[in-house]
């Protein structure tokens, strides 16, 4: 069963136009708080605490969070935003049919607390009991192929995708989704942490069968055949750091070829049961776990998998049944596992939900009152800002031969910018929601967005589609779609500021530009071409130069210690740490670029700082977070992003900008030079 909540974040602003010329230093209000800078700190030692220190000190995490930063200020607020459009009297007496009667309908059948807690458990009765049917290895095998065209999913994920060698197709892609925990080390290492954590998962699951009815002998046999199960599927799991490498994310497979790799699971039968009777082939990936996973289809015992389904079926469905059960989902997954000490009000982890399931719905009702139309063609002109600087830049690496660069060059000037919103909203006709069945509504959602997946396969991409909902405080670039993306939620302070100047805004949102434009480019969107297919246009040599250069910079960040003696990953966090490096750097040529058009505002000074400064000073507080020390080590393991503290330095401690900025010298922290700075794009 697939119902994890997944929580986007919102809220927006009017932009306005950045990078015009002024006959005066601009009004730029309290975009930037001199005061806010802890002085204890020097800049060339220690640039994160001399920006954010006071920040972090005046900013406990609060109880329901397990992370504050400037993400979740912004998040805070956006919740609140959000909760005004689905809360307004008028949606509840929306016409049937309509995205504002379903979304209405869906959060207030998740606020029912009453109907919830009488219901119980009573909602996941029909599937347990499909459940307590299988008696055989076919009978497993066709509850999987069931599960999934039922919106459940099962042990294997299977959605829609761009062709890695076909970006223009879209077809299905099969891939591994079994584990409990964050991913395979903390089953197959025995550090202390993951002892630990092993230890209360085992007691997490038995309490979670004890609660749906299980005897406490059988809670506890099946608790230990579950684990069981999974440390097996661990074994062949993908590592983090394996599942970003584009060779494990694609293996095309004929539909005959794949029944063939799993003789005991029939994907003849699996893609007939998702109505896909007439698509050839898919992706499936990786081989090795699948062949795993057919070998545990007659090797692992029908009742231990059985055990392990109805475990996963109630687990996921948790959050929608009664308060027992959302107390020890909340236990174990939230408290124990990342430290979270308070469980957010009901009405977050509902709009939570909605959002999960209807996301792009509400992002219809929210535009109308938070993103003007016009402020589109703002965000376009900063955007065209950074693709010149971009574009500059690449065409002086002193590194790259003409072929790779002109391969390059055809990718920039390809890019697909999306600011704000889709230009055509989705369909949800044929989506019953009612203010009754919480778990019932999110099942139909499940149900519904299943069913919208598979009908894209075998069919062209549209590229009017979102990755992101317009309330997501995010952006994304996607290589096969060879697009980037900007949410209106993120066009808002402190990344954009229509108030302050161009360096606020250069070293603000200006980097993030910067930053989705050079994912298009970093270890991972490097192996995609303008089309956005999987395919190699470099040079042998230029490929070489490129990897000792990002190697150089993974072993940067595999330097820096996070927690007690825990390193950053650097091959992890590589993609967004050469995006951080290469987008700053592009910003940084943006703003120069802006400032040759008013010589007078750049050589002024805005509370003592230069333009300059106030860039970097901008990206650095971009990057302040409080994170609580279990949360940490779980992202170290499972996060391609880099902790906030390290990415504010990282990428300036690079670039000679920065120094000359600050006055500097060799020696300091802040300025890594010769062999050991880092030069990419």
């Amino acid at each position: 069963m697939n119902l994890r909540l997944r929580t986007p974040l919102a809220l927006a602003i009017a932009l306005a136009a950045t990078g015009a010329s002024h006959a005066a230093p601009p009004d730029v209000g309290n975009a930037f708080d001199p005061t806010s800078l802890d002085t204890k700190y020097k800049p060339c030692d220690d640039f994160y605490d001399y920006v954010n220190a006071k920040w972090i000190a005046a900013n406990p995490i609060p109880g329901d969070r397990t992370r504050w930063s400037t993400f979740d200020e912004l998040r805070e607020a956006s919740l609140k935003a959000q909760r005004k459009l689905i809360e307004d009297p008028a949606i509840v007496k929306a016409a049937t049919g309509t995205i504002e009667q379903k979304l209405g309908d869906f959060y207030a059948s998740g606020m029912d607390e009453a109907a919830i807690e009488k219901t119980g458990v009573a909602p996941l009765q029909p599937e347990l009991a499909k459940i307590a049917a299988i008696k055989s290895a076919d009978d497993l095998a066709r509850y999987l192929t069931d599960a999934h065209a039922r919106g459940y999913g099962g042990f294997f994920g299977f959605g829609a995708s761009p062709d890695f060698k076909n970006s223009s197709m879209m077809i299905g892609y099969a891939g591994e989704d079994g584990l409990g925990l964050p991913e395979r080390a903390y089953y197959l290492e025995d550090k202390p942490d993951y002892v630990k954590i092993r230890g209360e998962y085992v007691a997490h699951i038995e309490k979670t069968l004890a609660l749906a009815g299980a005897k406490p002998a059988t809670a506890k046999q099946d608790a230990q055949w579950i684990m069981a199960l999974e440390m097996r599927d661990a074994k062949t799991s993908l590592s983090p750091i394996e599942a970003r490498d584009p060779k494990n994310q694609y293996h095309y497979v004929s539909v005959a070829d794949a029944d063939k790799a799993t003789p005991h699971f029939s994907w003849a039968r699996f893609l007939a049961a998702q109505g896909l009777s007439g698509v050839q082939g898919f992706s499936l990936s990786h081989p090795e776990w699948f062949a795993e996973f057919d070998r545990m289809l007659t090797e692992v015992p029908v009742e231990q998998w059985k055990a392990y389904l109805r475990f996963h079926t109630i687990d996921d469905a948790a959050p929608y049944l009664s308060q027992a059960f959302v107390a020890e989902h909340f236990d174990f997954n939230q408290h124990k596992l990342r430290g979270q000490k308070e469980m957010e009000p009901r009405w977050k982890r509902v709009l939570g939900a909605v959002n999960g399931s209807m996301g792009q719905a509400l992002g219809q009702l929210y535009v109308k009152e938070n993103f003007p139309p016009e402020a589109k063609k703002s965000a376009e002109e900063l955007v065209a800002n950074l693709r010149l600087a971009l574009k500059a830049r690449i065409k002086k690496l002193d590194w790259m031969s003409d072929a790779t660069k002109a391969k390059a060059l055809e990718k920039l000037a390809t890019f697909t910018p999306k600011i704000g919103y889709p230009d055509k909203w989705r369909d949800w006709t044929g989506l019953s929601i009612s203010r009754s069945g919480y778990l019932d509504n999110a099942l139909a959602a499940n149900k519904f967005n299943h069913d919208w997946h598979m009908g894209r396969i075998g069919k062209p991409v549209d590229k009017t589609e979102w990755g992101m909902t317009p309330q997501t405080v995010n952006a994304y670039y996607s290589p096969l779609k060879n697009e980037i993306a900007f949410p209106a939620a993120i066009l808002q302070p402190p990344y954009f500021d229509a108030k302050a100047d161009d360096a606020l805004n250069y070293g603000g949102i200006g980097a993030v530009i910067g930053h989705e434009m050079t994912h298009g480019f970093d270890d991972k969107g490097s192996q995609f071409d303008a089309q956005g297919n999987n395919s190699n246009w470099w040079t042998d040599d230029d490929r070489r130069k490129f990897v000792e250069r990002i190697d150089k910079l993974a072993a940067q960040f595999d330097g820096y210690v996070a927690i007690e003696d825990l390193h950053v990953k650097g091959k992890l966090t590589l993609g967004e740490n050469i995006a951080d490096l290469g987008g700053l750097n592009v910003a940084y040529d943006s703003l120069q670029m802006a400032l040759k058009k008013n010589p007078a505002e750049a050589k002024s000074k805005i509370d003592g700082f230069s333009q300059d400064q106030r860039f970097f000073l901008n990206f650095a507080r971009l990057w302040r977070t409080n994170t609580l020390p279990a949360t940490a080590k779980v992202n170290l393991n499972t996060d391609p992003h880099a902790p906030g503290q390290f990415r504010a330095i990282a990428a300036p401690s690079n670039m000679p900008a920065f120094a000359q900025a600050f006055a500097c010298k060799a020696g300091d922290a802040m300025v890594r030079d010769g062999e050991k700075q880092v030069k990419i794009w």
